[in-house]
């Protein structure tokens, strides 16, 4: 079982050298944000995840949601947990202040949103989706429903979902069919059926606000005839008391290969006579509003990825510290030692760590980026942090992901036999991280767009501005004395070469043939994730060197730093130059193939 503890240490130095927590600080709007704050909210925050989340995660798995007459009843303690949850205030964390949010950075929201998906991130799906409804109803709602609805859904009163994709539909949203007929006094019916819609029924609050995509009677066909409007579960009184409930049903809940805690619901939508929602923002511009839900889920849902990678860790290295089998290599007669002591053990425990610290690096350094997006005085500033940010979204939700699986099935391996039976809970962090590379767009979707809208778009003006910073690290690393940082500054090096390769395959190939470049999207995605981790992970090396030579406290912390980006240049940053040939060469075998061959 897990007994999951936040890697504090590690978010602390994180935020403050490499996401630059000070600089974070003296945005407009975050004067009362200082490091005993930071330290004091993550330390409430791991006392929340390990002691209230955590206890409910294996529950969550073993009993799981349950459809019971069409309505959904959560684990047992979920409902508690949740309560806690809203009245402690962390629903509202980084929510805007004008509608009762703390508005704190969003640095600061991601390591604590980290912590809720280490712990559960079964129960973390809940506030996640309705974070991305509050956002969407905050960039594009009426004055009218943001005093509606925003004030409860911040609060954690009331939660969100986004209701999206149909049984005929998947992710191609040009072939949702749900309606919406005006009925003359500024509301319309909603007819339809949704499907994988997270959260859409439960009994955690008393009203769950639903934002759903549909069409209008006289829209155009495809992805521009597609409308956003708001629909609750029960209809809000102008005093904000709640009425009748509303036309929409949950028919049915998902059985699933993991996070079972989470319902996962059909949702059916006017089968007794309509359900009555309101237009969000203008006619046939739903699906352009429903990605800034979108984008927002898929930050998220890489936080995930990250957060059961730091679970699966976890659970591995405690299990490896305590299970004695064979003895050591090389020492004859020896007596039994813990499998820790074992050279593949080290491996797979040091290929997982590495991962999961490069992760963290990249999350918090583009949270940051955000944090200054949206509140840096120089426009220019903001404009540059905003293209950072959309650069790194596909790399953050599909990378991290697709690598929190290998994380959770490596985690399963150094268990042996055990890992592959429930009990020991390595089972669960494989069956649970298996979605996260799924919904919210799979990885082909998040590597179609890094190369098309991320890359050749711009003709690879932005990534070629990371490549120069990460050319400038490598500057930092050739003047710094020492074998690691020789190897570091090695493979970093050969890493940006290998991403200018691919990026010049791309600009030189995507309008031509796209399915050429498409073959490569999802290399060069996993290419970009490796070689920024690496830039990362040798900018976490610089900085514990510096602390080093300076005397410093914590030396051990600094000195494993050193000794984990060394590995991550040995074992991970060694796949770039594969990774960059298949980018520009693999194009042949994909698509050749005639199709009766297959």
């Amino acid at each position: 079982m897990s007994n999951y503890s936040a890697p504090i240490r590690d978010m602390q130095f994180v935020m403050r050298e490499l996401a630059s927590l000070d600089e974070v600080a003296a945005l407009p709007g975050n004067e009362e944000v200082s490091v005993d704050l930071v330290d004091a909210i993550l330390e409430e925050a791991d006392k929340f995840a390990s002691g209230v989340l955590a206890p409910l995660n294996w529950i969550g798995d073993q009993e799981g949601a349950k459809w019971v007459d069409g309505d959904v009843k959560t684990v047992p303690g979920w409902k508690d947990a949740y309560t806690q949850f809203s009245e402690s205030g962390w629903a509202a964390l980084a929510a805007e202040p004008e509608f009762g949010g703390q508005g704190l950075p969003s640095l600061i929201g991601t390591a604590v949103t980290e912590m809720w998906n280490s712990a559960n991130v079964s129960f973390t799906l809940c506030p996640m989706l309705t974070n991305g409804a509050i956002e969407a109803l905050l960039l594009t709602g009426s004055d009218e429903q943001k005093a509606m609805y925003l004030p409860k859904m911040v609060s954690g009163e009331w939660t969100g979902t986004m209701n999206l994709t149909e049984p005929n539909a998947g992710s191609d949203l040009a072939a949702v069919r749900s309606k919406a007929e005006p009925q003359g006094d500024g509301t319309y019916k909603i007819f339809g059926q949704k499907i994988f819609i997270t959260y859409g029924d439960h009994d955690l609050t008393e009203n769950i606000i639903h934002l759903v995509l549909a069409r209008l009677p006289d829209a155009p066909e495809g992805v521009k005839g597609i409308s956003l409007f708001v629909v609750p579960k029960f209809m809000v009184n102008a005093d904000g008391s709640l009425g009748a409930r509303n036309d929409v049903q949950c028919v049915s809940i998902e059985h699933k290969l993991g996070i079972h805690g989470s319902p996962t619901a059909v949702l059916a939508f006017g089968d007794n006579g309509g359900a009555i929602g309101t237009l969000v923002g203008e006619p046939n511009r739903g699906l352009e509003y429903m990605f800034i839900m979108m984008n927002e889920a898929r930050f998220a849902v890489g936080l995930e990825g990250l957060a059961l990678s730091e679970s699966a860790y976890q659970l591995a290295r405690q299990y490896a510290k305590d299970r004695i089998q064979g003895t050591e290599a090389g020492v004859r007669g020896g007596p039994k030692v813990a499998i820790i002591k074992h050279a593949d053990v080290r491996r797979m425990l040091m290929w997982m760590r590495s991962h999961t610290e490069a992760m963290r690096a990249i999350a918090f350094v583009v949270a940051a980026a955000s944090d200054k997006a949206h509140r840096h005085a120089d426009e220019s500033v903001r404009a540059k942090s905003q293209a950072f940010v959309d650069l790194m979204i596909p790399v953050v939700k599909g990378w991290f992901t697709e690598t929190s699986v290998d994380i959770a099935s490596t985690g399963v391996q150094v268990h042996g036999g055990m890992g592959y039976i429930e009990e020991t809970g390595a089972a669960q962090y494989f069956r649970d991280a298996r979605i996260t590379p799924i919904y919210e767009g799979t990885t082909a979707i998040q590597a179609n767009d890094l190369i098309g809208r991320k890359v050749a778009r711009d003709n690879g003006e932005v990534i070629g501005l990371v490549l120069d910073e990460m050319r400038a690290v490598g500057d930092q690393l050739a003047a710094t004395e020492g074998e690691a940082f020789a190897a570091i500054r090695k493979s970093l090096a050969a890493g940006v070469v290998a991403v200018e390769e691919a990026v010049a395959f791309i600009l030189a190939t995507y309008k031509a043939d796209i399915k050429a470049a498409s073959v490569g999207s999802v290399p060069f995605l996993k290419l970009l994730g490796i070689v920024a981790g690496g830039w990362q992970m040798a900018r976490a090396a610089l900085v514990a060197q510096e602390k080093l030579a300076a005397g410093d406290g914590d030396a051990d912390f600094y000195r494993a730093k050193i000794i984990t980006a060394r590995f991550y240049a040995d074992h991970v940053m060694s796949q770039a130059g594969g990774l960059s040939y298949t980018v520009v060469n693999g194009a042949a075998g994909a698509l050749e193939m005639p199709e009766d061959l297959f």
